[in-house]
C-alpha cells in the first residue's frame, strides 16, 4: 500500500451532531454522499451514518445501487440524472429520483413498479429544474400515471457560499414556496420539502423547511472561508472537524548536488546539497499538478515543500530540513501530523479552486479505512 485514505468516524458523528443541535430535532437531516462521499468512500461513509441520518443523497445510479448492494436500507434519493433506460433499475431498487424532464414522467409512467420522485424546481441556480411557471402543466403530466408518488419537492441555492446580502436567497427561496403551495394544492398533500445545504443551516435558517441536504460541512470542511469567518462572529461555540487524512509513504531517498534539475522541465534546480525523496502519488491520484513547486507535505511533523512537476504518479519533495528520514517513512498529503496541518483549503488555494475539488477528486481506487 503506498497511499491511502483515513477516515475519522468520530469526526464524521461530531459533525453531524453540531448541525443536529444548530438546526434542531424536527428537521430531517440527508447526508449527501455524492462524489465517493466527496472522496471520504461512499459505502464506509454511509455504513457511520446509517443509524444517525434519515436519508442518504448521490448523484447516479450507481451511487444508489453501491449502497443497496452494501446493505442500506434507509431511503436514498438520486439527486442527478438517471438515463430513461435505466429507470426501470433504479425503481426495483427502491431509490427515489430528482425528476425535471417530461421524457423521465412519461417513461417512469410505462413502469408497473410504483415509483418516488423528488420534483426539482428551478428557482434561479441556472440547473436542473422546472420552472415554476411549467409547474402545474408538469404535475398534470405525472397525475396520469398513478403509480408514481410525487415524494418530494427540492431547489438549490445559487450564492449562500458567499456572505452577504442574501435578497438572491431569498427570493430563491420565495419562488420555491410559492411552486410548494401550488404544488401541495394540485396534489392534494404536502410533499416533502427540502432547499437547505450546509451554509444554508449556518447562515439562512429560514431555508430549513422539512430536510437539511448535509454536504461538505458534515465532513468537517467549510462551504467557504467566508461562511467559517461570519459562524466565528455568530456563534463562536460551532466547530468544524476535518474527518479525512491522506497519507503516503516515502519510496526512494537520495542526495543531490548544488545545480541539480528536479521533475519534468527542470522547472526546480537545487540550490544547495538537497536530501530529496520521491513520493509514489501523483496527479492520477488526484495529487494535483498545480501543487508543483508550491505544495508541502507533512514528514515526522514537519512541513517539507513539494519541488519540481508534480507527475502522473511520482511527487519530490525536499526533506533537506527533515531529521532522521528513512525509507517508507510515513508521509501525510492532507490532514495533521502532530502539531503541523494541511488542510484542504490551504491545498485549494494553490491549486486555484475550492476544498471541495480536493477532497472529491482523490482517486476512488485508494483503499480507505475508518478509524475511531
Amino acid at each position: 500500500m503506498t497511499s491511502w485514505v483515513e477516515i475519522k468516524e468520530s469526526a464524521l458523528i461530531k459533525n453531524l451532531r453540531s448541525f443536529r443541535r444548530l438546526i434542531g430535532d424536527r428537521v430531517s437531516i440527508m447526508a449527501v454522499v455524492k462524489a465517493n462521499a466527496y472522496g471520504h468512500g461512499l459505502e464506509r461513509t454511509a455504513k457511520v451514518l446509517e443509524d444517525k441520518v434519515g436519508w442518504f443523497g448521490v448523484n447516479n445510479l450507481a451511487e444508489g445501487l453501491e449502497l443497496r448492494q452494501a446493505g442500506i436500507k434507509k431511503p436514498v434519493l438520486i439527486l442527478g440524472y438517471v438515463p430513461l433506460a435505466s429507470l426501470n433499475e433504479a425503481v426495483g431498487n427502491n431509490l427515489s429520483l430528482t425528476v425535471y424532464n417530461r421524457e423521465t414522467v412519461r417513461a417512469l409512467g410505462k413502469i408497473t413498479s410504483p415509483s418516488k420522485i423528488h420534483l426539482k424546481i428551478e428557482t434561479g441556480t441556472g440547473r436542473q429544474g422546472i420552472l415554476p411557471q411549467e409547474l402545474g402543466e408538469f404535475l398534470d403530466l405525472v397525475k396520469r400515471s398513478s403509480q408514481i408518488k410525487v415524494e418530494g419537492l427540492s431547489s438549490h441555492f445559487a450564492d449562500l457560499e458567499e456572505v452577504g446580502e442574501q435578497s438572491y436567497a431569498s427570493y430563491q427561496l420565495e419562488r420555491f414556496q410559492h411552486a410548494s403551495a401550488a404544488a401541495a394544492i394540485k396534489l392534494g398533500y404536502p410533499p416533502f420539502r427540502h432547499m437547505a445545504c450546509s451554509a444554508a443551516a449556518l447562515l439562512f435558517s429560514p431555508s430549513l423547511m422539512d430536510m437539511l441536504r448535509l454536504g461538505i460541512g458534515m465532513y468537517g470542511l467549510w462551504p467557504s472561508e467566508s461562511v467559517r469567518v461570519e459562524v466565528a462572529r455568530i456563534c463562536p461555540e460551532f466547530k468544524l472537524q476535518p474527518a479525512l487524512t491522506w497519507k503516503t509513504r516515502i519510496a526512494q531517498l537520495k542526495n543531490l548536488p548544488v545545480g541539480f534539475p528536479v521533475g519534468y522541465g527542470g522547472t526546480f534546480v537545487t540550490k544547495r546539497l538537497t536530501r530529496l525523496a520521491v513520493l509514489p502519488i501523483g496527479y492520477y491520484d488526484g495529487y494535483d499538478r498545480g501543487l508543483s513547486n508550491c505544495g508541502q507535505v507533512l514528514v515526522k511533523g514537519q512541513r517539507a515543500p513539494v519541488i519540481g512537476r508534480v507527475c502522473m504518479n511520482m511527487t519530490m519533495v525536499d526533506v533537506t530540513e527533515v531529521g532522521q528520514v528513512q525509507l517508507e517513512d510515513e508521509v501525510v498529503l492532507l490532514g495533521r501530523q502532530g502539531s503541523q496541518e494541511i488542510s484542504a483549503e490551504e491545498m485549494a488555494t494553490k491549486m486555484g479552486t475550492i476544498n471541495y475539488e480536493v477532497v472529491s477528486r482523490i482517486n476512488p481506487l485508494l483503499p480507505r479505512f475508518t478509524r475511531v
